[in-house]
């Protein structure tokens, strides 16, 4: 395990890299405890800031686990959450027998941010392509939409985002999208939210994160999904 520090790729991002062949490791797959941050710090040679930022990303994404006074362990893969059998918005609305129009749908390249560009293990600030939707029902929008994809795979934005998303990248350039983990949180809208959903900037909005990987493994997409709290309920079925 060795970091380039003469590389371009910031410091955080290549630890991710090697945190992430750590956890897929033979040794490490089921669950052990990662080393104290202070020996991995310097194994790495890099400030135990940095790989607290290259931690905290994959806490975040549910592939390591952290406690307090005892340490940082992988996530046993038997026992992670989420949910099983995830399904696209288009299809979520399909099975509900919701009728679905797009209000807004824009396409453009923007830099990503530092958590994104860890997700996607890119440089900081490399530009992605960006999908942005207000999507609803015939009456009202109710979400909306900002989806980052992999600058590495041959998205160019020129493609046709009125098909629905994963069935365009599958006919487009053979990716086939597999696992979603999500993390879904709650606020207030906010001026900009509210405009685009037609609500008061006080209501409530669920806001729900996708991460979005191929068969192989491979992140495709980073997705922010605002709903407004009176038409959107997450429902999370569980079985022992």
């Amino acid at each position: 395990m060795t970091i380039d520090h003469h590389s371009t790729v910031p410091l955080h991002i290549q630890a991710q890299h090697l945190l992430r062949e750590l956890i897929e490791s033979e040794e490490y797959k089921n669950g052990k405890m990662l080393p104290k941050e202070i020996e991995l710090a310097e194994q790495l040679h890099i400030s135990r800031n940095t790989l607290r930022q290259a931690i905290n990303q994959l806490v975040f994404e549910g592939l390591l686990v952290r406690k307090k006074g005892v340490g940082t362990k992988v996530a046993r893969k038997s026992i992670s959450g989420g949910v099983k059998n995830w399904l696209s918005f288009s299809q979520e609305m399909k099975m509900l027998g919701i009728e679905v129009r797009n209000f807004e749908l824009h396409i453009s390249r923007k830099r990503a941010n530092p958590e994104i560009a860890g997700f996607f293990e890119v440089e900081e600030e490399a530009r992605c392509v960006v999908m942005e939707r207000v999507r609803g029902n015939p009456s009202f929008p109710f979400v909306y939409f900002i989806s980052y994809f992999n600058p590495k795979l041959p998205i160019t934005g020129e493609e046709n985002y009125n098909m629905p998303l994963y069935e365009m990248l599958e006919t487009n350039y053979g990716i086939v999208v597999k696992t979603s983990k999500e993390a879904v949180s709650a606020r207030l809208a906010g001026d900009m939210v509210a405009e685009k959903l037609e609500i008061s900037p006080n209501d409530p909005i669920l806001i729900r994160k996708r991460f979005v990987y191929d068969e192989k493994g491979v992140p495709v997409e980073y997705n922010i999904g605002y709903y407004r709290a009176d038409s959107f309920t997450y429902t999370i079925e569980a079985s022992r």
